[in-house]
């Protein structure tokens, strides 16, 4: 009897090593899939309001001015935290550019703290450490890499819409339009993210904040050159005159010159960007396949002590190898 309630112990605990991590992936990769499909309906929503009409950009505009305010100036104990790193601005830059309302020192607590309890619950199920911190890391490491991957994509998209919104700025202040006037129409007229960095703007100016200021602000916020030349244009004109209209076209026919042109570097770098990710591939696809077909083999590299040096090595030369190839690729326009 002693012993088949020992046996029953070790099997359960044996279950809840092996299903435990599978269940924790799971729910990972649930989340993920929440976050995707959350986004895409959002952007459904989005597209059937503006076909019906319902225009609340106004309201959502507002809204963003007094949630980035609450932000900055919120004094919860996770913001006193927070206040003692360095790269928390820099975080709650990148949440602003990525759209995404959330405050970088309680995110940050947030995460640290789930990584914790995650890494010791791991090492209390005894899991292997590696494992463990492996997770740990993943933990707070994949929010990031999402927040850094969105706010690229966000920022790609509003350059490719600037030539658009100065060209129909132009033709706004030559109908007779304000410069206000002009914004208001992009933040009206144009779909995000161009649109919410605007309607941003014309808020702020209405209520009291100098428009050189508050372009200044928005040009801060997105970190575009292309921003940054048009708002001193208009700072410049501002201050000693001009036709702002024709400064304006003269940008946007730089900006889309400049677009066709990074597109043409892309496309005769993509080989070499294949090439990168083809030589990283490959020797971990030839270790995966020589650990199934001949175990022996593969598994020095994992067993022995100088294979798992040799493997550590060699993983760290693949990483210089692919970040080298992306240096030389990487072609600024």
């Amino acid at each position: 009897m002693i012993l088949a309630q020992i046996h029953a112990t070790l099997a359960a605990s044996n279950f809840g090593v092996y299903v435990l991590p599978v269940l924790g992936s799971m729910l990972l990769f649930y989340g993920i899939f929440q976050v995707w499909s959350e986004s895409r309906s959002s952007e459904k929503k989005r597209l059937q309001s503006r076909l019906k009409g319902n225009t609340t950009k106004q309201d959502k505009a507002m809204e963003s001015i007094l949630r980035r305010g609450a932000l900055h100036d919120s004094k919860s104990l996770a913001d006193k935290i927070g206040a003692r790193f360095s790269f928390i601005p820099k975080m709650q830059t990148m949440l602003d550019q990525a759209d995404i309302p959330w405050s970088a020192s309680q995110m940050m607590v947030n995460l640290c703290s789930a990584a914790i309890l995650l890494l010791v619950g791991m090492i209390v199920l005894k899991v292997h450490v590696l494992a463990a911190v492996g997770c740990a890391v993943a933990v707070v490491g994949l929010p990031i890499l999402y927040i850094s991957f969105r706010r690229k994509r966000r920022m790609a998209k509003l350059t490719y819409q600037l030539p658009d919104v100065f060209e129909m700025m132009s033709q706004a202040l030559r109908a007779g339009h304000s410069l206000g006037g002009a914004i208001q129409l992009v933040h009206e007229q144009m779909p995000p993210p161009i649109a919410t960095e605007f309607g941003q703007v014309y808020h702020e100016q209405n209520l009291g904040v100098k428009i050189e200021d508050a372009l200044e602000s928005m040009a801060s916020r997105v970190d575009s050159l292309d921003v940054r030349f048009f708002v001193t244009a208009v700072v410049i004109q501002r201050q000693t005159g001009g036709d702002l209209a024709e400064i304006l076209d003269n940008i946007s026919g730089v900006i889309r010159e400049r677009i066709e042109l990074a597109g043409l570097v892309r496309g005769l770098t993509a080989e070499g960007r294949l090439s990168g990710w083809v030589l990283f591939a490959l020797p971990i696809l030839v270790f995966i396949g020589s650990l199934y077909l001949n175990p022996s083999y593969g598994n020095v590299l994992l067993e022995d002590p100088t294979g798992k040096l040799m493997l550590l090595i060699a993983g760290g030369m693949q990483l210089m190898g692919l970040a080298m190839i992306r240096w030389i690729v990487n072609i600024k326009v």
